[in-house]
């Protein structure tokens, strides 16, 4: 074996090394200096996350028998998921340190940077098998991350849900890929892409559908999404806001590989029809079961739904253009989305406070974490001049660039639905500053790591919008893959 292939998945070998330091730490210090081990975990992912940013360090091929992929895309998309990933780990500090938490604070930790991990594989993998090794990396541990809090029975019963759902939704792509297999023999993505060039038969159809269906239960999309609302509410909420943004943000990369490098081939008479009624289904579907929610995490996960729709718009689009967008959507998703879980994880563990009704008056005792919601709730719903507004600018003109009538009319849907969004994002802000009257949550600190997460949340929302070379740099490294567009 060739061991200078390893050379070609330098992020993979430092999360390792930063797990091995988690480890150890939490293996061998002393008792009373455990206390120091969620911020050492934070400090490390950090520097580590710093590292990764590194141009020089960027290697480029494939390796592993042509199994691995590494380019600037899929670097740069690994980067992004370290953003969000510190951010959890910054905010989740003091939580890690509660009385309860503390027994298994190491554990906590250990599940999360593992699950990293397997997203790495998914983003990068070349090959069905890896790309299922690291989908399954990525969801097991998961599974244990719901169920933490096992002393609350809803955790249990959101645990019991998210493992069922995530056999089911395995097994289910298992059964396709089985089929593709049967179709091409090979499972190497472009293998398979050069093998159904002219196969336009029925078992294809149903082998795409399969998959769909598989990758779109982790994404949440509709019909594949009833698992989502309870897992969200009976996890504990810094795995919730993991949840919603770093897992969503792996699969959604991986499901543009798989759909526009393995299947652009059979992209217009097979799965662009598809593909086009689960978005609308998705986005409006999350957007009216929104409306109708007062558990702030159950808010959040139909919102989380809504907002894969409007991912997904970077997938139909299958250019580099799309895959920019999509990828300039998550980095605006995971600040937008972090901060108003940020903020409910705060008061949450203050107050134990997790309905609209109770966050009535907000502003008048807790102005800064009103202040924050606000600017999350404003971006969600891409109100201008919040980054959230530039992304679905990009994601809808990404779309569009295809020209077809049917795609300005899934455009025009997604637009409209970005109106019926805006109703319930406002709906939070009305109950923090204008029902003043009603105060249910009291005048509290938060703790400085707490503090720190938001204000990063906050400037990403106020700076990504406008600092344009992000999203030009983006569509600079996808523009230099135009050959995995050529089969479309």
């Amino acid at each position: 074996m060739d061991y200078s292939q390893f050379l070609m998945m330098p992020q993979e070998i430092g999360l390792l090394v930063v797990f091995l330091l988690v480890f150890l730490y939490d293996t061998f210090m002393p008792q009373k200096s455990l206390k120091g081990l969620p911020l050492f975990a934070t400090i490390v992912f950090g520097i580590f996350t710093i590292l990764s940013f590194c141009p020089q360090q960027v290697q480029e091929g494939m390796a592993f028998g042509d199994m691995f992929e590494s380019n600037k895309a899929t670097w740069a998309m690994k980067n992004i998921l370290n953003i969000g990933m510190f951010i959890v780990l910054l905010q989740s500090i003091k939580w890690a340190n509660s009385d309860f938490v503390s027994v298994r604070r190491g554990e906590f930790y250990e599940l999360m940077l593992l699950t990293l991990f397997g997203m790495y594989l998914m983003i990068s993998g070349r090959h069905f098998l890896v790309f299922v090794i690291g989908l399954e990396t990525a969801s097991l541990p998961l599974a244990t991350l719901v169920a933490f809090e096992k002393k609350y029975y809803e955790s249990h019963e959101a645990a019991a849900k998210y493992v069922l759902t995530a056999v089911f939704s395995s097994a289910i792509m298992l059964m396709g890929l089985s089929f593709v297999y049967g179709l091409t023999g090979t499972l190497y993505f472009n293998d398979i892409a050069s093998s159904i060039v002219d196969d336009k038969s029925l078992l294809l159809i149903v082998a795409l559908a399969f998959v769909i269906a598989g990758v779109g239960y982790k994404l949440s999309l509709v019909p594949f999404h009833l698992w989502t609302a309870d897992v969200y509410q009976g996890a504990p909420t810094m795995v919730t806001s993991y949840l919603s943004v770093i897992s969503k943000g792996s699969a959604a990369f991986a499901f543009f590989v798989i759909m526009v490098q393995v299947f652009g081939a059979a992209y217009s008479q097979v799965w662009e029809w598809m593909l086009y009624a689960i978005i609308i289904i998705t986005i409006t579907v999350g957007n009216l079961f929104a409306i109708r929610q007062r558990n702030l995490k159950r808010f959040l996960a139909f919102s989380s739904i809504s907002q894969a729709g409007y991912i997904m718009l970077g997938v139909v689009a299958a250019n580099a253009v799309g895959m920019a967008s999509m990828m300039y959507y998550i980095l605006v998703y995971i600040f937008s989305n972090l901060a108003a879980f940020g903020v409910i994880a705060v008061i949450e563990r203050k107050t134990g406070k997790v309905t609209t009704d109770d966050y009535n008056g907000l502003f008048k005792t807790n102005p800064w974490l009103a202040f924050v919601m606000m600017l999350a709730m404003f971006s969600l719903g891409g109100i201008p001049p919040f980054a959230g507004f530039f992304s679905k600018f990009f994601i809808f003109v990404g779309a569009a660039q295809t020209g077809s009538v049917a795609i300005y009319v899934l455009v025009l849907i997604a637009l409209i639905n970005t109106i019926i969004s805006l109703y319930y994002y406002l709906l939070v802000v009305k109950a923090m500053f204008i029902r003043q009257d009603e105060c249910v949550i009291p005048t509290f600190k938060s703790h400085w790591t707490e503090r720190a997460g938001l204000w990063i949340c906050t400037l990403g929302i106020i700076l990504i919008g406008i600092l344009s070379c992000i999203y030009t740099s983006l569509s600079d490294i996808t523009s230099s893959l135009s050959n995995m567009f050529t089969m479309i």
